[in-house]
C-alpha cells in the first residue's frame, strides 16, 4: 500500500522512456506480425530490460539492513568553550539532517529484530560542510585492534562451505578475543534486541576531540539519548517478530513519522582534558571501555528530531553514505586505532558501492559549494565547470585556515611497529559491574537464557570451555549459571595479566 502522503498527492505523470519520449502502452513490445520475433529497434523494451538487469548495487558488507529518515539537529546549549565548529556557534542554530539506522551482521533482507548491535549514522549539513556522526546504539564495541574487524565480521556471517550461520565460529572468535566480553554482556541482554530502530540511544563509542578557537582541545564522547527512554524486546518477542514481520523496525519508524509522532533525541557530550586522560584508569583510545558518568558527567548541547520520511528509499537512504572522516573545523579525530581505520574504510566502501563521486549524489551533497581539484569519474554531477583542475595562479581559489591551524596538540615520537593489544584484568572490570551492579534479577535471568540459547549450539568442547572461562573472569556466578543452562561442568576463570600491566594513555611516546 502506498503511503498516505503518496495517495493524497498523485502527480498524474506522463509515462515516457528514460529519454523522455512518451509511450502509449508500457506492456507492448514490437515484433514481426502476431507470432514473429521481437525487434531490436524497440528501445523502450530493451532499455527496460537492460536497466532492470542493473538495478542492484552491492549491499553494504556490514550494516546492510536499515531504515532512515530526515529531520534536523538544533543547538540547545552553548558549547563554544569546547569547539569552534560553526554549527555550535550559537544556540538555536539548526541544520538539515539525514539518519540511517541499521543492524550490523545481517544481509539486506534480514530481520530488524535480530540480536545484533545497531548502527546509528547521522549526516548533519552544516554551513562548513557535512558533519557525519557514525554511531552505534552501544557505547562500546567488540574490539580495539582494527585488523580484527574483518575476522570478526566473517564469524558473524556465513560459513564458506555450508553458507550457514555458524555458532562455533561466532563463539570461537569471542573466546579467543576476551576484550569482546563487555559488548557481549550488552549484546545478550535485552538491549541486544531494541524495540525497532527509533527507541534506542546512540553513542560515538570512539573518542573525538573538540577544539575551540584558541586551539584548546578536550577529548570527548558524544551521546544521543532517546527522549522518553529506550525500549527493548525480550528474546521471545524479537524471535516472533523476526518470523512474522522482519521489517518491523522499518515499518514502525515510517508509520510513526507519517502519523506525526516524531522521534527525538537529546545530545550530550562527555569531556576530558588531556591531563585527565593520562590519569584515567582506562585508555581513552580503547573502544571496549566507557567513561563513567560519575567522573565525566553528561553535558547537554543539542536535539535531534526526525520529522520527514524519505520520498524514495533507494535514492535517500540506500545511497546515503556516512563516514567518521566527514568532519568540520572544530572537531578532530583522536588516535583511537579503530577510528583511524574507519576514517579510510568508510569512504573506500562508498567509492566501491556508489562510485568515486558518491558525495555528489543529492542525499550526500553538502549545502555549501564544493571547490577542489577532483574531476571526472563515473557520474560526475557537479564537475565544477571551467574552474582549473590544479592549483592555479591564473584563477586561484580562496583558502581559509582553521582557527587552530598552527596549534600543536599531541606529539608522537616512536618507531614503527606491529602493535596488538593484550588482555588484562581491566578488561573485566566494567563487564563485572554490569553483571553485579546494573543487571537486576530479571535481567540476569534473561541474559543467561539468551546466551544459553545461542551458545548451546556450539559443538566444539574447546570453544565451550574457553568461552566459559571468559565468563568466569567476569563472574564465577555468571559462568556457573551459563554452564548449568547448557549442561556443562563449571569452569575456572581465564588467567590474565594484572591491571597494573595495562597499556596507559600517554600524550608523548619517548
Amino acid at each position: 500500500m502506498p503511503s498516505q502522503s503518496a495517495l493524497k498527492n498523485p502527480d498524474g505523470a506522463l509515462y515516457t522512456t528514460s529519454t523522455g519520449a512518451p509511450v502509449a502502452e508500457p506492456y507492448a513490445v514490437q515484433k514481426i506480425g502476431l507470432t514473429g520475433p521481437l525487434l531490436l529497434q524497440d528501445f523502450h523494451h530493451i532499455d527496460l530490460l537492460a536497466h532492470f538487469d542493473r538495478e542492484r548495487i552491492p549491499e553494504r558488507v556490514v550494516h546492510a539492513k536499515g531504515a532512515g529518515a530526515h529531520g534536523y539537529f538544533e543547538v540547545t546549549d552553548d558549547i563554544t568553550d569546547l569547539t569552534c565548529a560553526s554549527l555550535f556557534s550559537k544556540v538555536g542554530n539548526k541544520a538539515r539532517t539525514t539518519v540511517r539506522f541499521s543492524t550490523v551482521g545481517g544481509e539486506s533482507g534480514s530481520a530488524d529484530s535480530a540480536r545484533d548491535p545497531r548502527g546509528f549514522a547521522i549526516k548533519i549539513r552544516t554551513d562548513e560542510g557535512n558533519l557525519d556522526w557514525v554511531f552505534n546504539n552501544t557505547p562500546i564495541f567488540f574490539l580495539r585492534d582494527p585488523s580484527k574487524f574483518p575476522h570478526f565480521i566473517h564469524t558473524q556471517k556465513r560459513d564458506p562451505q555450508t553458507h550457514l550461520k555458524d555458532a562455533d565460529a561466532f563463539w570461537d572468535y569471542f573466546s579467543l578475543n576476551p576484550e569482546s566480553i563487555h559488548q557481549v554482556m550488552i549484546l545478550f541482554s535485552d538491549r541486544g534486541t531494541p524495540d525497532g530502530y527509533h527507541h534506542m540511544h546512540g553513542y560515538s563509542g570512539h573518542t573525538f576531540k573538540f577544539v575551540n578557537k584558541e586551539g584548546k582541545y578536550h577529548y570527548v564522547q558524544i551521546h544521543l539519548r532517546k527522549d522518553g527512554g529506550f525500549k527493548t524486546l525480550d528474546d521471545a518477542t524479537a524471535t516472533k517478530l523476526a518470523g512474522e514481520n522482519p521489517d518491523y523496525g522499518l515499518q514502525t519508524l515510517f508509520e510513526d513519522i507519517e502519523a506525526g509522532k516524531f522521534p527525538s533525541w537529546t545530545a550530550y557530550v562527555q569531556t576530558m582534558t588531556p591531563e585527565q586522560a593520562e590519569k584515567f584508569r582506562y585508555n581513552i583510545l580503547d573502544l571496549t571501555k566507557v567513561w563513567p558518568h560519575s567522573e565525566f558527567p553528561l553535558r547537554k548541547f543539542g536535539k535531534l528530531v526526525l520529522n520527514e520520511n524519505p520520498q524514495n528509499y533507494f535514492a535517500e537512504i540506500e545511497q546515503a553514505a556516512f563516514s567518521p572522516s566527514h568532519l568540520v573545523p572544530g572537531i578532530e579525530p583522536s588516535t583511537d586505532p579503530v577510528l583511524q581505520s574507519r576514517l579510510f574504510s568508510y569512504p573506500d566502501t562508498h567509492r566501491h558501492r556508489l562510485g568515486v563521486n558518491y558525495n555528489q549524489l543529492p542525499v550526500n551533497a553538502p549545502v555549501v559549494p564544493v571547490a577542489n581539484f577532483q574531476r571526472d569519474g563515473f557520474m560526475a554531477i557537479n564537475n565544477q565547470g571551467p574552474r582549473p583542475n590544479y592549483q592555479s595562479s591564473l584563477i586561484p581559489l580562496t583558502y581559509k585556515p582553521k582557527p587552530y591551524e598552527q596549534v600543536q596538540h599531541e606529539l608522537w615520537l616512536g618507531h614503527a611497529n606491529a602493535d596488538l593489544s593484550y588482555i588484562t584484568e581491566l578488561d573485566f572490570e566494567q563487564p563485572r559491574a554490569l553483571w553485579e551492579k546494573v543487571f537486576d534479577d530479571t535481567a540476569k535471568e534473561h541474559y543467561v537464557s539468551n546466551v544459553a540459547g545461542h551458545f548451546g549450539n556450539v559443538k566444539s568442547p574447546i570453544v565451550k570451555q574457553r568461552q566459559l572461562s571468559v565468563f568466569a573472569a567476569v563472574s564465577q556466578d555468571l559462568a556457573d549459571r551459563i554452564a548449568k543452562a547448557i549442561g556443562h561442568p563449571p569452569v575456572q576463570p581465564l588467567v590474565v595479566k594484572p591491571a597494573s600491566e595495562a597499556l596507559r594513555f600517554k600524550l608523548t611516546k619517548q
